[in-house]
């Protein structure tokens, strides 16, 4: 039997297979959606908090950490379209922290040992994360840019830096680059940075940006920087796990926790709290072109270069851990290549968050996919629980 663009039976086994996961004591709760042609189907399994009896609901919310980083590009390109940034320009107007760079002449030398950067760093330097400092994934962390970044307190990791955004880019401009801007490909810091340089050139807050251009316009009443008082009884307690025993420990409370106070740093890269339809509905915009009903946030040339792949092959492949050798990445998300897997469909897009979640659209099959639980990533490797459900989302195909 099929529904139109689902199979409703394969979407009873995708119910199952994922009520599984909480079953088995794999994740607390989960809440997941997937749309196509117009249909959207949403579960919610399990409870807000391990052993409590509040249970998962459609608007739970979840802290989405890099998912964050596709709504940073967006609000990016909504300025670009403007004319009020440059992609090839020079960030230092915005950014004087970033001006005059040094880069050291080796990534495992010494903090001194630099030479002139070849040019300024541009605006899509920090889209594509080649700006060059970010996450260098060599553990247990032995060069000295490593331990700088982590004395200086903005190494990337799950915790979100808690300073005023004018401290932060005070302390990375403090620092070396790592490589030459746009030669390397490094994690995460380029997005933080990106959420910097549009608050500065908005001249508001980038939540306030955010609420104004994308928010509000697609109705995603349920996302931000934090949850308000009224909201944290839909919210969700976050847990890490201990690989060997599989034992939780709290990592952020949902009431009285880190995201429940407006931060003084609002991370481009990773600081977004959102529920499953809120970022369907972002999702779909990008799916749509850069247009959700009769609402345009994007023009389609800046989805399409959004969604496009821009590193070199030797970028990949010196990540190979964030690309599989199937995948690339656009700006602030991934883009893949090539199709070696039932959801791998070359130009599909979109990103994890390592708090626990999963958003992919893919323009071929027309579908959009959000998967939030409260389970913190401890690998690079996809859980289980990810791969069960972009599987049962693509085997649901009608």
């Amino acid at each position: 039997m099929s529904t139109g663009h689902f199979a409703a039976d394969r979407l009873g086994r995708m119910r199952s297979v994922m009520a599984g996961h909480v079953e088995r004591g794999d994740v607390p709760g989960l809440v997941w959606a997937v749309s196509r042609g117009g249909e959207t189907h949403v579960e919610a399994v399990g409870t807000l908090a391990l052993g409590g009896t509040a249970p998962m609901r459609r608007d739970s919310i979840f802290r989405i950490a890099s998912l964050t980083k596709p709504v940073t590009a967006a609000a990016v390109m909504i300025l670009v379209e403007e004319c009020r940034l440059r992609l090839d320009d020079p960030v230092d107007k915005w950014l004087p922290e970033l001006a005059d760079r040094k880069v050291l002449r080796a990534v495992d030398g010494p903090l001194a040992d630099t030479v002139p950067a070849d040019r300024p760093i541009s605006l899509r330097d920090l889209l594509t994360l080649r700006f060059g400092l970010g996450a260098i994934m060599e553990y247990p962390i032995r060069y000295p840019i490593q331990h700088a970044m982590e004395e200086a307190g903005i190494a990337p990791s799950a915790d979100v830096f808690r300073g005023a955004p004018d401290d932060y880019m005070k302390r990375l401009g403090g620092l070396p680059l790592a490589h030459q801007p746009g030669d390397g490909w490094l994690y995460h810091t380029g997005l933080d940075v990106a959420g910097v340089l549009v608050s500065r050139a908005a001249g508001r807050p980038l939540s306030a940006f955010m609420q104004e251009r994308i928010f509000a316009p697609l109705g995603m009443k349920d996302t931000g920087f934090f949850v308000p008082t009224e909201k944290v009884y839909r919210f969700a307690t976050a847990y890490s796990r201990d690989v060997q025993t599989g034992k939780f420990t709290v990592y952020d409370e949902a009431a009285g926790g880190l995201f429940t106070r407006s931060p003084a740093f609002e991370s481009g890269g990773g600081g977004l709290v959102s529920t499953a339809d809120d970022y369907l509905a972002f999702q779909k915009m990008l799916l749509g072109k850069g247009k959700l009903g009769s609402t345009r946030i994007l023009s389609r040339a800046s989805v399409e270069l959004i969604t496009s792949d821009h590193l070199t092959p030797e970028q990949k492949d010196s990540a190979q851990m964030f690309f599989n050798g199937n995948s690339g990445w656009g700006f602030g998300m991934a883009v893949a290549l090539k199709r070696d897997n039932l959801w791998m469909t070359p130009g599909r897009f979109g990103w994890d968050g390592g708090y626990g979640t999963s958003a992919y659209a893919d323009p071929t099959e027309d579908i959009a996919g959000v998967l939030l639980t409260q389970r913190m990533m401890d690998s690079p490797e996809a859980p289980k629980h990810y791969v069960d459900f972009w599987t049962s989302a693509y085997q649901a195909l009608a």
